[in-house]
């Protein structure tokens, strides 16, 4: 069992069906030193289930943005409150487990890497079987952020990413939207730090079910891999 080393960042907007589950989840696992919930100006009551749970767990911060910036800009608010020696970053849905921080941290932990992503297309962990056009779309950012960046990485726009805390507070996030997966990728890359991919299962939503994601932000990524792979 790893002692508490992790400060989990996360982005909160309009997720009140499904928050409180994935807190409590996060607030379980015993490497988590301290959750900072970012609420990105939610309006379904997200932000009165996050200051109710903040007022029960010691653990946790909340921190509200008055106005709905996105989530690159709720984790550049997240990333410099963090104060342990690692950081992850969660999202608010159920589509990622945190028991799988132990898995995350390993190589980290045993001093083979300095940032990890966990791969949903890896391994042998279970995943939700849904769109075919989102695989198509993540497998193609993922080869085109790989052209620039020349990593080989499977899985360039999970939500798993785990940093050396002064790697991440070390870089400028300039995204405010979903372009943060391309720009990170992108950034860390020319740190020429030590990178880490391990499997992750994966329990997808439905767009009835809460998925924001959407194909404009796919034009997005691609413009931010040009952007930061070329500068």
């Amino acid at each position: 069992m790893n002692p508490p080393c992790l400060s989990v960042i996360m982005p909160v907007y309009n997720e009140a069906s499904t928050v409180e589950e994935v807190i409590r989840k996060v607030l379980q696992q015993p490497e988590v030193a301290e959750l900072i919930t970012v609420n990105d100006a939610s309006s379904d009551g997200t932000s009165e289930v996050l200051h109710r749970l903040a007022s029960e767990l010691p653990k946790m911060r909340v921190c509200d943005h008055k106005f709905n910036q996105g989530k690159g800009a709720a984790l550049r608010t997240g990333v410099s409150h963090a104060t342990a020696p690692y950081v992850i970053i969660q999202d608010a849905d159920l589509e990622y487990d945190p028991e799988e921080y132990p898995v995350l941290l390993k190589p980290i932990l045993s001093g083979k890497a300095d940032v990890v992503f966990g791969s949903r297309f890896i391994g042998g962990e279970a995943h939700r079987v849904l769109y075919f056009w989102h695989s198509v779309g993540n497998n193609f950012l993922t080869l085109l952020s790989n052209m620039f960046t020349n990593l080989n990485l499977t899985d360039m726009e999970t939500c798993y990413k785990v940093f050396r805390r002064e790697i991440i507070q070390g870089i400028r996030i300039e995204e405010n939207r979903f372009g943060f997966e391309p720009e990170i990728t992108a950034k860390v890359a020319k740190l020429k730090v030590r990178i880490y991919e391990v499997a992750v299962s994966y329990s997808g939503r439905t767009y009835e079910e809460g998925k924001k994601i959407g194909w404009r932000d796919g034009m997005s990524a691609i413009r931010c891999i040009l952007k930061y792979g070329l500068s």
